[in-house]
């Protein structure tokens, strides 16, 4: 079965016209964009996929849904981000400013400090590469864009790739967006396999 990291992960963000640089684009969007629901195809290093289900409400909530027979799940409530494994009971948690996905959640969060556009995309699409400085073992996460005159502010977040500090890559496809849709604060709710006495 295929492991993945928590940071692998991202969603899509829309482009204001007014804005000065693709960088302050994305900046501005990330901070007006209040929810999405994605469909998701996450392949790890080893070319094995799994396919899901993504809901994203800001700040900081978010949850993967993996595919029937996955026994994985990640969910954001707010503050910390916790990966339950039900086929071992183990629950892990890091905190949202602790990976990647704090760039997508986190609409305070300034991503200049952390994040530049990088060339190599083809005509129309825009990449953005996050890595934190101060923190290299949080890894690095790079989102593609491309130009959508349909989506919100015309762009169209394709997907990500994420390089954790070990070397490990994993690559997520976005498709079936869905923009600033409701979406119930029980959806970032889950279950705790662990036995009561041991939980959180």
């Amino acid at each position: 079965m295929p492991r993945f990291a928590p940071a692998a992960i991202a969603l899509s963000i829309a482009l204001p016209a007014t804005a000065a640089t693709p960088l302050d684009q994305v900046q501005a969007h990330l901070r007006a964009t209040t929810s999405m629901t994605a469909d998701f195809v996450q392949t790890d290093r080893a070319g094995k996929s799994v396919t899901g289900t993504l809901s994203l409400k800001r700040p900081g909530k978010v949850r993967f849904q993996y595919q029937k027979g996955v026994p994985l799940l990640i969910v954001g409530d707010g503050k910390a981000l916790t990966m339950i494994d039900y086929s071992v009971k183990q629950v892990s948690r890091w905190p949202i400013g602790g990976s990647p996905l704090s760039v997508l959640i986190d609409p305070s969060k300034d991503i200049s400090k952390v994040a530049r556009i990088v060339p190599g995309g083809v005509a129309g699409q825009l990449l953005l590469e996050a890595r934190d400085p101060k923190h290299p073992e949080f890894g690095t996460i790079t989102i593609a864009f491309r130009q959508s005159p349909s989506a919100p502010g015309g762009l169209l977040m394709q997907g990500w790739t994420t390089l954790d500090a070990q070397g490990n890559r994993s690559a997520v496809r976005l498709s079936d967006h869905r923009f600033n849709v409701p979406i119930s604060d029980q959806t970032f709710r889950w279950s705790d396999p662990r036995p009561r006495s041991n939980n959180r």
